[in-house]
């Protein structure tokens, strides 16, 4: 009998592992934090917001990780190369989760390439760069590594509220996921993407209250949603886990669909 199959929970274990997170005060990055950090994983926290920085940081503390902050964004070679450096001090880099990144939404006839191209690097660049640092390290550690990516349900599907960039952007993540899937997979490195849909966050918050304005919102959207509901942070949490963890070592270069089942229909 494997080690595995006495207490095959054991496989979405990751205490003990450091990995980075950008883009940590945002809702992705937040609750990425969070729960890894109450898993006992050993954090790098990266956001450009030195205060809320702080705040995530002492929140993840005050559950017992090993946590350091990196006041840096992904936005530039130097800045990627920092962030991993800093993580470094735990010995290695085991894992990263992007969630850095933006969303501006404009009609295309209204947008600047200016603006479009701010909405590329954030999301497109900036996992670029983060992927090739970390993954760097990783191959020069020759011990693999998980890397997680941030998608979107945009990624797949359009949408008519002047989304042009943000589809795009989201479109590329998908396949820089299945092209470092393919590149790094003989090397140990998993790369994989969730992608969800609309879930609670402090941005969202306003769409899962009693208005009127929300509930006309709700009523539309989750008719094209299987599962008839928002998503809830829980929804990313085990997903998160799987694709950092050893339950995932055989799986790479997918985008994971977070989203009860809204790209499927």
């Amino acid at each position: 009998m494997q080690d595995w199959e006495k207490d095959p929970l054991t496989l979405f274990g990751v205490r003990g592992k450091s990995i980075i997170i950008t883009g940590a005060t945002g809702a992705f990055g937040a609750l990425a934090a969070r729960v890894l950090a109450a898993a006992g994983a050993k954090l790098t926290l990266a956001a450009g917001n030195a205060g809320e920085l702080a705040n995530i940081v002492k929140l993840c503390q005050e559950l017992s990780a090993e946590v350091t902050g990196a006041n840096l964004r992904p936005d530039s070679e130097a800045n990627a190369a920092a962030i991993v450096a800093k993580a470094t001090g735990f010995g290695s880099v085991d894992g990263l989760v992007v969630a850095s990144g933006m969303n501006d939404v404009a009609p295309i006839t209204e947008m600047s390439p200016e603006r479009f191209l701010n909405v590329m690097d954030a999301n497109v660049t900036g996992s670029w760069l983060m992927a090739r640092a970390a993954g760097t390290r990783m191959l020069e550690q020759k011990t693999g590594g998980k890397i997680v990516l941030m998608s979107s349900a945009r990624g797949k599907l359009g949408h008519p509220a002047g989304y042009s960039a943000y589809c795009a952007s989201k479109s590329a993540v998908d396949g820089i996921t299945r092209a470092l899937g393919c590149e790094w997979g003989p090397r140990g490195i998993t790369v994989n993407a969730i992608a969800p849909t609309v879930f609670r966050s402090p941005l969202t918050a306003w769409m899962f209250e009693d208005t009127e304005k929300a509930e006309a919102m709700r009523k539309g959207f989750l008719t094209r949603v299987p599962k008839g509901r928002l998503g809830e942070p829980s929804d990313l949490a085990g997903p998160l886990l799987f694709l950092l963890s050893a339950a995932s070592d055989f799986y790479t270069g997918h985008t994971l669909y977070a989203d009860g089942g809204y790209t499927a229909g």
